[in-house]
C-alpha cells in the first residue's frame, strides 16, 4: 500500500517517517516551499521538525496532483483547512486516514464528516492517540488508535502503519476517536491556564478528571463508545496533551494563564493550536446536544478576553453536584 501524506507540518512529517518502515517510499505534500526543499535536499523538515533526520524515502512536493499515485492518503492538514484541501483533489475511492483533530467552524461537523461530505466515495479512517510528533519521528515508543468502520480496510491500514515502535490499536468507533481528539485540545488549553496561573498540581489533576467527564458526556451524546473515550484516543491523548509545553494547546493556555491576550498569543504562531478554533464550536455543539461542558465554557470565556481570575472564580463557584453527573 503506497502512502501519501497531506500536510508538511511536524505531525505530517512524523507520520511520513513512520510510513517509510520497510524502506518504502512516501510522498509528502507541503504548502511551504521551504519545507519541500528542506525535506528533499537535506532530509530534514527544518521549519517544523528541526534536528530530526528523515528517511531519504520521503519525497516532498508542493503539487497535490502528484498524490494521485498513492493507494491511501493520510490527511494531516489543520482541521479548519481540510474541506478546502480535499475539495481541490480527485480522490475517488481511495481511503482517507484523518489525522487532524477538531470540529469545523460554522458547520459543527467533525473532520470525518467534512471529508465524507466533500469526498463521498472515499472510505474514512481516523488515526488518533497520545503523540508528540518529534518523539514519533525519532522512533520512540508510541501507541495510537486506528479507527475505521470497514473491517478489512481497518486491518490493512493498521498493519501498514504499525512498526516496532509505533503500535496501532484497531477500532470501529470513528466518532469516538474523533471526539476524543477534538475535545482534548480544548481541555489542554484549560490545563495550560492552570499552569500559567500557578494554581498547582491538585487543580490540574482535578481539571483533567472533570474535563474527561465532559468529554465522555459529549461523546456518548454523539454516539461514541465509552471504551473508546477511555482508550488511547480519549483519555490517553488527554493526559499527554494536558501535561507538557510540547502541546501547542497547553502552551497557549500557559500564556493565557499568565495574563497575555489571546490575540498576542495567536498572532505569530506557525503551528495551529486547534483547541482555540474548536472551543467555540464545541460549546455550540454541546448546547445542541444538551450537554453541560463548564470547562469548555471557561476556555471560551478566556479566548474572548475575560480575566483569568474572573473565569476561575466563576468555575469554582458553580453549585456542588454529584460526581457521577
Amino acid at each position: 500500500m503506497k502512502i501519501g501524506v497531506i500536510g508538511g507540518g511536524a505531525w505530517g512529517t512524523a507520520l511520513a517517517q513512520v510510513a517509510t518502515r520497510g524502506d518504502r517510499p512516501v510522498l509528502l505534500w507541503a504548502r511551504e516551499s521551504e519545507v519541500v526543499e528542506s525535506v528533499n535536499l537535506a532530509h530534514e523538515n527544518s521549519l517544523f521538525l528541526p534536528g530530526v533526520p528523515l528517511s531519504p524515502q520521503i519525497h516532498a512536493t508542493g503539487d497535490l496532483a502528484e498524490l494521485s499515485g498513492a493507494d491511501a492518503l493520510l490527511v494531516v492538514a489543520p482541521a479548519q483547512h481540510v474541506r478546502a484541501v480535499l475539495s481541490g483533489m480527485n480522490i475517488g475511492n481511495k481511503p482517507l486516514v484523518l489525522c487532524a483533530k477538531g470540529i469545523e467552524t460554522g458547520s459543527k461537523l467533525l473532520v470525518g464528516e467534512v471529508a465524507h461530505e466533500v469526498q463521498p466515495a472515499a472510505p474514512i479512517a481516523v488515526l488518533s492517540g497520545p503523540t508528540f510528533a518529534h518523539e514519533v519521528a525519532k522512533g520512540l515508543p508510541t501507541a495510537v488508535t486506528l479507527a475505521c468502520e470497514d473491517d478489512a480496510l481497518r486491518t490493512a491500514l493498521a498493519e501498514r502503519l504499525a512498526g516496532p515502535a509505533f503500535r496501532t490499536y484497531a477500532s470501529s468507533d470513528v466518532i469516538g476517536a474523533e471526539i476524543g481528539g477534538a475535545v482534548k485540545n480544548v481541555l489542554a488549553i484549560a490545563c495550560g491556564v492552570v499552569e500559567g496561573a500557578g494554581l498547582g498540581l491538585n487543580a490540574r489533576a482535578a481539571l483533567i478528571a472533570r474535563g474527561f467527564a465532559e468529554m465522555t458526556r459529549f461523546g456518548l451524546a454523539r454516539g461514541a463508545l465509552a471504551e473508546t473515550l477511555t482508550g488511547l484516543s480519549g483519555l490517553g491523548d488527554l493526559v499527554l496533551t494536558c501535561s507538557s509545553t510540547n502541546s501547542r494547546n497547553f502552551s497557549l493556555g500557559v500564556g493565557l494563564g499568565q495574563g497575555r491576550s489571546p490575540a498576542e498569543l495567536m498572532a505569530d504562531r506557525r503551528t495551529v493550536a486547534e483547541g482555540a478554533h474548536t472551543a467555540p464550536v464545541l460549546r455550540e455543539a454541546a448546547k445542541d446536544a444538551g450537554v453541560d461542558m463548564p470547562v469548555c465554557e471557561a476556555v471560551c470565556a478566556l479566548l474572548d478576553g475575560k480575566p483569568v481570575s474572573a473565569v476561575i472564580e466563576a468555575l469554582l463557584s458553580r453549585p456542588l453536584r454529584e460526581e457521577a453527573r
